[in-house]
């Protein structure tokens, strides 16, 4: 990294101690400007879970670099899951509207003042969720007496899309970001991504969502009859698979298979107790969220599909928003060190805690 600082050449030795003493402490922080939203409402069948209207946000910067960020938000499939209970629509499951959604996040890797952040000149279009079903769903369900859900995260997912494709059609870099839920979705995004911007280099990084379980009754409770997801798929996600045999780590399978060149990354905590949470009954009793993870990404790169991975140790959860996207060090390696290497020309090695306890 080089500092921009311009000067006499002698420089007093006092100045310059002082000057590293304030490098060290300031995490690299540049001249360049903090991070400023735009909500885009989209025209068509866009809404939320409660049929309020649909937005996502938009950050306007180098229009060859884009990140496409899916946001988590929770999950649900029931009617004492999908209420819509809680203030500003959110609930304890999920968040069910985009009321009290409008990002101001401006640490972690959306610090874009940080001269070490991987993503400090990209271009940012930022997908909330707000329709309980991981940015995949195309169903509308009624869970009991005056609760209707709308799963339309498909809909709602495409309509960003094209706003990307139209907004940034010369965009030579995308990088999909999927947080919690939104991870679950990001290897098909990251497909479609790909088939709108062919000339573009896409890479596909998902946060927390490698221990959710490839289990036949979740694939067809939740997945195909509860979201509707296995029919909104594209058919190169689904085809010659029946819907209890699509689970989530199929997905990332399936995109890498139809777009080999993908680049496609991963981040679990070992022991994340949040990421799972609503899905206990199809995991193991007791749960081993560590091997539910390491036996995913087998089953992935064993289909032919490279898929390199970070797996960090303890029971912790948020990572993206945080300043500990750049504090985490495993193995001698740095988490924001590694996500640039991830989205560079040289793909990183994979890092697994040797001791995952935390």
């Amino acid at each position: 990294m080089k500092y921009p600082f311009r000067g006499p050449r002698r420089v007093p030795l006092l100045l310059l101690l002082a000057m590293s003493l304030a490098l060290s402490g300031c995490a690299l922080f540049s001249d360049r400007e903090p991070l400023e939203w735009t909500q885009v409402v989209p025209e068509g069948d866009c809404r939320c879970a409660d049929g309020s209207p649909f937005a996502f946000w938009e950050r306007r910067a180098d229009t060859t670099k884009v990140v496409l960020f899916l946001n988590g938000g929770g999950v649900c499939w029931t009617a004492a899951t999908c209420a819509f209970t809680g203030e500003r629509g959110e609930s304890d499951a999920y968040t069910w509207s985009v009321q009290g959604v409008e990002p101001e996040n401006r640490s972690g890797m959306f610090d874009t003042t940080r001269g070490d952040n991987p993503f400090a000149d990209f271009s940012f279009v930022y997908v909330p969720a707000c329709t309980g079903d991981a940015h995949l769903g195309d169903a509308v369900r009624e869970y009991a007496p005056g609760l209707t859900v709308a799963h339309r995260g498909a809909a709602n997912g495409a309509a960003a899309l094209a706003h990307l494709a139209a907004q940034y059609p010369d965009a030579e870099e995308v990088v999909v970001v999927g947080k919690t839920a939104g991870s679950v979705a990001a290897p098909v995004y990251g497909g479609l991504v790909a088939d709108l911007l062919p000339d573009a280099e896409v890479t596909v990084f998902g946060a927390q969502s490698g221990a959710w379980p490839d289990h036949p009754g979740f694939n067809t409770e939740v997945l195909d009859t509860a979201w509707g997801a296995y029919d909104a798929a594209p058919a190169w996600a689904t085809d010659g698979l029946t819907a209890d045999e699509w689970g989530v780590p199929q997905l990332w399978v399936r995109a890498g298979l139809h777009r080999p060149d993908l680049v496609l990354g991963r981040f679990d905590f070992a022991y994340d107790p949040n990421a799972t949470s609503e899905l206990t009954e199809w995991l193991a009793d007791p749960p081993d969220l560590l091997a539910e993870i390491d036996r995913n990404e087998a089953f992935i790169e064993g289909e032919g599909v490279p898929l390199h991975s970070f797996t960090a140790p303890g029971a912790d959860h948020q990572i993206f928003e945080p300043d500990k996207f750049y504090d985490l060090e495993v193995e001698g390696v740095g988490l924001a060190e590694w996500v640039e290497a991830l989205v560079g020309d040289d793909p990183p090695a994979d890092v697994h805690c040797s001791e995952c306890s935390g």
